[in-house]
């Protein structure tokens, strides 16, 4: 089936006149998959429309946020309510506390948290307070893991880097990441020997606790336990990147479901239902030491807006009022899109592997295992953009890239999981 895509079309070419590639985020360009990237108008539930009246099945959900679906209801309503006050003060609101206590209240290890606008911000500013902290300069990260665009992150970073098939960026100098140092994910004794190495000098360990950014790849066992005892024993932070896990695996995100607690955690996403936010926290005693009250300085005029606020709290008070049938149903739901799909891969011979946990997943274009980038890097990417297109004209939206995890959201039916596995036999037969 074809789609007709001429006012998508018409409007890319208007935004490439306007904006850089046309896009304001890289990976929307479809560079990686190819086609028309549509534009989409409108969300409902499980569901997006482009400006061509197409309608897809989306398995990208604004790319993690939307758990509930699109234009929950609560979640709209309490954005109205809000914008009916005012859309922005640059001055507290009580609501930012009332926020504050829900997370707090889901993550044992955070005692104090301060919200900024997005999760490169909150990563940029937990990495502060760690050298602040510790009188430390070199950090410590994981191939294939992505922390957000500041410069010292984006050294061997997943996501639309891992897409584009750039190493970093340009406009970053070598002095900039420096004190970075990138050890492949999974792998206990390149930790072992980084300590090794630069004994008393490594200020924290950052990680995806669930890679989302090399596409969805699981620690192994004992792995983040290994992390806490090592940072622990040698007076290094370890903090938890939950800006994609924070109450998507779990409530409590993967400090929850792997019973570990980091010295800092790092959030977005679903605590923005849907509006661009961002929170770092950790034990009182660390977060005092950012301003007012202490020497780290962090601030941001629309830190706390209140739309997000409200539309955080809205989400959160829908997560926590069903907390175990929820994630309970969605692992179910997604268990059976993952079977079923990885399922017609095997009947129409295509090498195809998948990892999930809870809600979020990818289905991987090779026969290994993927459990760092090293395996990720083995996928088809071709394959996977012929897959990705033929889904695409089927009515299903996946992310455009390999390597970039998928989502489901509370508001997917059982319906749309056996339409989408009818539409990837389909497509992969078609392989």
């Amino acid at each position: 089936m074809s789609r007709n895509l001429d006012q998508s079309r018409s409007l890319q070419k208007r935004a490439e006149k306007l904006i850089p590639g046309g896009v304001n985020s890289p990976v929307r360009a479809f560079g990686s998959v190819g086609g028309d990237p549509p534009f989409l108008v409108r969300g409902q539930g499980a569901h997006v429309w482009d400006a061509d009246g197409n309608r897809y099945i989306d398995y990208v959900g604004s790319w993690g946020p939307l758990i509930l679906g699109h234009a929950a209801p609560e979640v709209i309503e309490a954005i109205v309510q809000a914008a009916r006050n005012g859309t922005s003060f640059g001055a507290s609101t009580p609501t930012e506390a009332d926020l504050a206590a829900l997370v707090i209240d889901a993550f044992p290890a955070i005692e104090k948290v301060r919200f900024v606008s997005s999760g490169t911000e909150a990563t940029m500013s937990a990495i502060r307070l760690a050298r602040a902290a510790t009188g430390r300069k070199i950090i410590v990260k994981f191939e294939g893991c992505y922390h957000g665009h500041s410069d010292a992150l984006l050294v061997k970073a997943g996501s639309g880097v891992a897409t584009l098939g750039i190493p970093g960026s340009a406009g970053v100098p070598e002095e900039f990441v420096a004190f970075t140092l990138a050890l492949p994910y999974n792998d206990v004794p390149a930790v072992v020997a980084a300590f090794d190495k630069f004994k008393g000098q490594l200020a924290c360990v950052i990680v995806e606790p669930v890679v989302g950014n090399m596409g969805c790849v699981l620690p192994t066992p004992g792995y983040l336990a290994a992390l806490r005892l090592i940072t622990a024993r040698e007076g290094t932070l370890l903090i938890f990147d939950e800006v994609m896990t924070g109450f998507r695996v779990a409530f409590g995100g993967a400090s929850e479901l792997y019973n570990i607690k980091p010295d800092l955690t790092t959030l977005g996403k679903i605590i923005g239902g849907g509006l661009p936010v961002g929170a770092y926290g950790g034990p009182a005693k660390l977060m005092d030491m950012v301003a007012p009250v202490g020497p780290v300085y962090q601030a941001g005029t629309l830190s706390g807006n209140p739309l997000a606020m409200a539309a955080g709290i809205a989400t959160l008070c829908q997560l926590k009022a069903n907390r175990q049938g929820f994630y309970k149903q969605l692992d179910e739901m997604a268990g059976n899109l993952v079977a079923g799909v990885t399922l017609a891969a095997k009947e129409a011979g295509i090498a195809m592997t998948a990892n999930r946990v809870g809600s979020m997943f990818t289905f991987f274009f090779t026969d290994r295992q993927v459990t760092d980038w090293q395996s990720a890097s083995t996928c088809d990417t071709v394959k996977f953009g012929r897959f990705h297109g033929a889904l695409l004209d089927a009515g299903v939206w996946l992310p455009p890239s390999q390597f970039e995890a998928a989502f489901l959201s509370a508001a997917h039916t059982q319906g749309d999981i056996e339409d989408t596995i009818a539409a990837a036999r389909e497509a992969l037969a078609l392989l």
